[in-house]
This record gives structure tokens, C-alpha cells and sequence, in this order.
């Protein structure tokens, strides 16, 4: 009918919906959050930073008490979306950061990571990068042909991330949410599942630990390592 449509999914199936469970990597290792085994370590790691700057494009928190900051846990891991993890340093041995995975879709073979809220401990580490690593390898794994990453259009930080993480830019949703009083315009960005092979590499090579010298400080960006796969910039 000289209409145009998209490239034939002949053997489509939908993955199964993520199940909750343990990863495990070389410098980090990924649990489901639980209140009373993360809260006390997480919210003493999220107290490093005195200025709360750690919350500020977060829809919650700070939270100013271990009580409230654990009550919160247990409310948003009674859901099975957003499905939260804690992250274990394995050299410190405690819970220094927080990531889930969100808007799971099995029927679009489609999900997001959100929430990542990483403290001080935990930021520009080995540990920090590997547990992204981890969940979006878990994702394409399971067979999920799309994983997305959203953010503040205002969050610099959160958007030279997601490219450094092999993310390509998609646009920005202009007021697509209010969030603590204030309006939010909503940066898109994705890889899907022809893309991951190339960025498995590049995350194996960039966390080798062939790749740091006797100070730990890397031989090779992960940014360069992840650059010839990214579709657009933004």
C-alpha cells in the first residue's frame, strides 16, 4: 500500500520479566535493597555528602534520619517496578549506592535504568562503572532488545554519563514532569540490542585491571572505548 513500516521481527519473543537476584562482578557485587541489611550503610554512606547535592533531581529525599530514609526503602521495594539494587563495594564491604531497573516492558522488549544515586564512596570508581555494567548486561542476556536511560535535561552530570556508558542520545521531552515544585524537561537516551556486542567489549577492556596502572589510574577512557557506537550526541 506504499506505506512504510519497520524491518520484520520475525522470531520475536518476550523476555521474562527480570528476576530479582544477586550479580555478582570483580569489584562490585549487586543485591536486591533491603531495608534492613543496606538502609544503615547506605545512609551513612549518603551522608559523606553534607550539602544533599546527591538528591537535587532525585523526586525524594534527602533524608535526614536513618528511620525515614529506611521507611522509604521499604515502601518502594514492596513493588516489583522499579525494581532496586544496592551496590556493594567489595573492597569496602558495605552498600555505598543505590540503581534499578524501571518502566520494564517485556512485551516491547523494552526497560530502563533509573534512580541511580551513587554516594560519594562510591562515585568515579571501578565499582560505580562495573554495576551498570552488570544490569545492562543481565538485560540483553534476558533478551530485551532496548535499554533506556533518563535524566534531568538540566543534569549535566547525569547526561555526560550516560554517554561515557555507550547511551546514545534520542531528544528531550520538553515539561514532561513537575518534580519538587519545578519543572522538568526529560533527556532520552538508549542502546539496544545490535549495539551491545560492540559495548561488552568495550566494558571488558575498560574494566581489565590490565587497564590501571600500580596508582589505579586508567590507561584507557572508557568514553573512547564506547565512542564509535554512539548514534548522536546531546
Amino acid at each position: 500500500m506504499d506505506q512504510p513500516l519497520g524491518f520484520p521481527v520475525p522470531d520475536w519473543k518476550a523476555p521474562p520479566f527480570p528476576p530479582a537476584q544477586a550479580m555478582n562482578g570483580t569489584y562490585c557485587r549487586l543485591e536486591p535493597l533491603d531495608a534492613a541489611v543496606h538502609g544503615k550503610d547506605l545512609f551513612e554512606a549518603n551522608a559523606v555528602d553534607k550539602e544533599g547535592r546527591l538528591w537535587t533531581y532525585l523526586p525524594y529525599g534527602p533524608f535526614d534520619k536513618l528511620e525515614s530514609y529506611q521507611s522509604w526503602i521499604t515502601n518502594i521495594t514492596s513493588q516489583a517496578d522499579p525494581q532496586f539494587y544496592a551496590i556493594i563495594d567489595l573492597k569496602a564491604g558495605k552498600a555505598q549506592g543505590v540503581a534499578s531497573h524501571m518502566r520494564i516492558t517485556p512485551d516491547f522488549g523494552s526497560l530502563e535504568v533509573g534512580h541511580i544515586n551513587y554516594s560519594p564512596l562510591l562515585k568515579r570508581s571501578r565499582a560505580a562503572t562495573e554495576a551498570m555494567y552488570l544490569m545492562m548486561k543481565k538485560t540483553f542476556e534476558l533478551g530485551y532488545r532496548r535499554y533506556e536511560w533518563k535524566c534531568n535535561a538540566l543534569n549535566a552530570t547525569s547526561r555526560a554519563a550516560a554517554q561515557r556508558l555507550g547511551f546514545s542520545y534520542e531528544g528531550v521531552f520538553r515539561q514532561s514532569n513537575v518534580i519538587k515544585g519545578r519543572n522538568r524537561d526529560t533527556a532520552w537516551y538508549a542502546m539496544i540490542d545490535q549495539e551491545w556486542p560492540e559495548l561488552d567489549q568495550a566494558f571488558q577492556q575498560w574494566l581489565d585491571p590490565a587497564n590501571f596502572d600500580a596508582d589505579g589510574n586508567q590507561k584507557t577512557k572508557l568514553s573512547i572505548l564506547t565512542a564509535p557506537v554512539l548514534k548522536m550526541r546531546g
